[in-house]
């Protein structure tokens, strides 16, 4: 399904906080559709947001559809699909040499009607109410070295961000949940530089450099149709990790393993750096961080070529099953996908029980003590549930995707996103998708405890809901 130029308005009601939006992106190509997406497919848009329009997610099934095509003919398949066309024959001299060039752009106007705090970027000015607009370019170049220079199964991918406007979630909402996927701090950065190599016929790849792993691990296909930020990357990674770990819009230095030996099982590894910008005061902690840039993208590295490898060692693993897979002939049954991983990150992290003389940090103060290691473990359900006939454009799908991590020196305990997405709800509109989800975050017992210890407000748990049309 090609994905078309239009803006869309969605409401969202989050924490009894009015939060409008409206946004903008460019055409994008459709793609190849693998066996494990062909459910997927039948709820229309129910695949990672920011996969359908960011290089770094969508690069693997572009090239599936555009490379290949390019070994046949000099014209790939997307060239007349995007915003541009051919773009006066680039495309196709690109093609040719087994290159593609993509630049896209998004565009999101977001408002807080009411409630809110003064915005904590920028050290409390400002007001809770009011617009927010955040607007993005990604250009990428993506490279078939088997028809460059004749290396087979090399891919060589670069891209980069150009962001521009203020983050909604940082200016008028303080929450741990960003409202779009794409908020992000003002930069332009380098985005993601690697090369993937493939081996046993497609069976096995290793992909190497500069990469953004919130596009291939911890993902739900159906919950990351929507547009708040935790039904993709979820909380508990998010505001855990330092500057939330390799992920949007940051990238860091890792090497990922894939192995598929058939069309049921997927297994993934991958090592990272832990810190993609190196600042150790990233970790959401109320002695600690920079409030004017709180999710320290900028703080340290804007550019994206810090490269720290400083910090800790990120490991992270999943194993995917896919029930029922689609053959493209025969219909065995309603699909879906199973996913159990977890991570396991070597660096030290604050703790909010104790300060280094082993006192009550809430109580005494001081400096935390600083405890090495932190692990999360999850498990995500992506599945079709309903379906009136094999052939039938209506569908039903369901996503579960629940998270758990140790609670001394983290911010989140446990996290849970749910919901439903219904493919073609309206007669004639088949093109359709009508979703609903919701997802809750536990803040840890020893923020908890360091709460109470100092008298302050006790955090407990924060809630996110979204209804979308599309």
């Amino acid at each position: 399904m090609s994905a078309v130029s239009r803006p869309e308005f969605f409401r969202h009601v989050c924490g009894g906080i009015l939060v409008w939006g409206i946004g903008g992106f460019i055409s994008v190509p459709g793609h190849a559709q693998t066996a494990i997406a062909d459910g997927h497919s039948r709820l229309g848009s129910s695949a990672p947001f920011l996969a359908q329009i960011d290089p770094a997610a969508i690069r693997d099934s572009w090239q599936a559809d555009e490379i290949d095509a390019s070994r046949s003919q000099d014209t790939p398949s997307a060239a007349g699909g995007g915003l541009l066309g051919d773009m006066g024959g680039l495309r196709p001299w690109l093609a040719r040499y087994g290159m593609m060039l993509s630049i896209q752009d998004v565009n999101e106007l977001w408002g807080n009607a009411t409630g809110g705090i003064a915005s904590t970027n920028g050290y409390g000015r400002g007001a809770g109410t009011g617009a927010s607009y955040i607007g993005i370019t990604m250009p990428s170049l993506t490279a078939d070295l088997e028809k460059l220079i004749g290396l087979r199964g090399g891919t060589f991918n670069v891209s980069a961000l150009q962001i521009r406007g203020r983050a909604i979630t940082q200016d008028h909402l303080g929450d741990f949940n960003p409202i779009s996927g794409f908020e992000a701090d003002r930069s332009t950065r380098l985005f993601e530089l690697w090369y993937q190599q493939s081996f046993l016929k497609g069976a096995l790849d290793i992909k190497i450099g500069q990469q953004d792993l919130d596009t291939e691990f911890l993902i739900s296909d159906y919950a990351s149709q929507y547009l708040n930020a935790n039904f993709g990357w979820p909380m508990g990674p998010s505001v855990n990790l330092y500057a939330g770990g390799p992920s949007w819009p940051l990238a860091a230095p890792a090497i990922r393993f894939r192995y598929r030996p058939s069309g049921k099982y997927t297994f993934m590894f991958a090592a990272s750096d832990d810190n993609p910008t190196g600042n150790r005061n990233s970790n959401v902690f109320g002695v600690t961080g920079n409030p004017a840039d709180p999710t320290s993208q900028t703080i340290n590295d804007g550019s994206g070529t810090l490269f720290n490898m400083g910090t800790g060692a990120l490991l992270i693993t999943e194993v995917q099953y896919a029930l029922n897979p689609q053959d493209g002939v025969h219909h065995p049954g309603l699909s879906g996908v199973y996913k159990l991983g977890g991570y396991y990150d070597t660096a030290r992290f604050p703790d909010y029980r104790y300060n280094t003389l082993g006192q009550s940090l809430g109580a005494q103060g001081g400096t935390p003590r600083w405890d090495r290691g932190n692990w999360l473990v999850y498990g995500i359900i992506d599945q079709l549930i309903w379906r009136p006939s094999p052939a039938s454009p209506r569908a039903l799908g369901v996503f579960v995707r629940a998270t758990g991590n140790s609670g001394d020196r983290n911010i989140i305990s446990f996290a849970i996103d749910a919901g439903l997405n219904l493919k073609a709800p309206f007669r004639g509109r088949t093109n359709d998708t009508l979703g609903i989800g919701w997802g809750i975050g536990r803040v840890t017992s020893g923020v908890r405890a360091y709460d109470r210890a100092r008298g302050a407000l006790v955090q407990g748990n924060e809630n996110h809901f979204e209804l979308t049309y599309q």
